[in-house]
């Protein structure tokens, strides 16, 4: 590659940067060029985030968890929330931490105590506000310290949880807050938003690209741009092949033969299509984790036996997640569904 072919910000005659990304000249990742800024413009979760607006709204903020799988906008409605409520305030009234980083006790006794002594200025009736993210892997000493510190700064300062399993969080805390659970976005709510993103960034794309987006990213906002976002820059050009090929997952029309062919009996097809996956380097999780994918969509087969089938693979799962992810319980599990399938439905 020779120098002229690397991406380097250009100068103006002022001497300053230009650049057609914020940050001058580095490219941005779009999850964060495209992450929205006021909690209206968040797609998904209309029941929360009407919550929250009504909160910010009022003025009147809860501690509050926010609870979810990853990647369907907990933290960045946190964060909309923070800026609507504090406004130009929030640059010194807000601390954000990741509690999978910083979990053990001493940060709850230094940083997290430390800023909730500090005195800033605020409207009245306004709180400080302390964003703890994946706070489910804070260690149980460190919670119990943050539960003790949440009571004693209750009249100046706010603490908004996000996790991804809220069971994990003792039940003092979860006691002192209210619970607000997120749930995954549906196809039409990603697809909406990709097709904004492409617009925005004249991606070349084919509908058959944005669908396998969809199925990648398995309701998870987070990981459909960010697989865009690689498509886009690996390919320039979205379509189904250059998707899979980013994302290296197995091939869904692969999964869907094998499924074809277990509903048909047919044994020996389907294990040498599943041998071919496994060999290709395909791990056993991530092959059931799509043949999962794939067979809940599948509406070819007839509904009794796609609900077997699914009984089945979700044995599998709980068997590999335990440790026994060989091509031994791969194959074994096909046999189950041809046998399942010969049954009288």
């Amino acid at each position: 590659m020779s120098a002229m072919d690397i991406d380097t910000p250009s100068v103006s005659l002022t001497g300053k940067t230009e650049s057609t990304e914020e940050q001058d000249g580095y490219i941005l990742p779009w999850v964060e060029k495209y992450r929205p800024t006021y909690l209206k413009d968040i797609v998904g979760n209309e029941d929360a985030i009407s919550r929250l607006q009504e909160i910010a709204r009022l003025g009147n903020l809860p501690n509050i968890i926010l609870t979810g799988l990853p990647g369907i906008g907990k933290t960045t409605a946190i964060l909309c929330l923070a800026r609507e409520l504090l406004g130009a305030s929030c640059k010194d009234a807000v601390l954000e931490l990741n509690a999978s980083d910083d979990r053990g006790i001493d940060v709850v006794r230094n940083k997290i105590k430390a800023f909730a002594q500090k005195k800033v200025t605020l409207p009245p009736g306004k709180h400080k506000l302390i964003i703890l993210d994946e706070v489910d892997s804070m260690t149980s000493g460190a919670q119990q310290a943050l539960r003790r510190t949440m009571e004693m700064y209750a009249t100046t300062t706010r603490f908004a949880l996000a996790c991804n399993q809220s069971q994990k969080i003792i039940e003092p805390i979860q006691s002192r807050c209210a619970i607000v659970r997120f749930s995954k976005l549906s196809d039409a709510e990603i697809l909406r938003r990709l097709e904004e993103v492409c617009e925005k960034e004249n991606v070349q794309k084919t509908e058959e690209g944005l669908e396998a987006l969809i199925f990648t990213a398995d309701g998870d906002m987070r990981q459909a741009l960010n697989n865009l976002q690689s498509t886009w820059f690996g390919f320039k050009f979205v379509n189904e092949e250059n998707v899979f090929k980013i994302c290296d997952q197995p091939h869904p029309i692969v999964v869907q033969h094998i499924l074809k062919s277990c509903a048909e009996r047919n044994v020996d097809e389907a294990v040498t299509c599943m041998e071919q996956l496994y060999d290709a380097g395909y791990s056993s999780l991530d092959i059931i984790t799509t043949v999962f994918r794939v067979l809940r969509n599948y509406t070819e087969l007839d509904e009794m036996l796609r609900l077997d089938f699914l009984k089945e693979v979700g044995f599998t799962h709980m068997r590999i997640l335990e440790g026994h992810g060989s091509i031994i319980q791969l194959s074994g599990m096909l046999a189950r569904l041809c046998e399942i399938a010969s049954l009288p439905q």
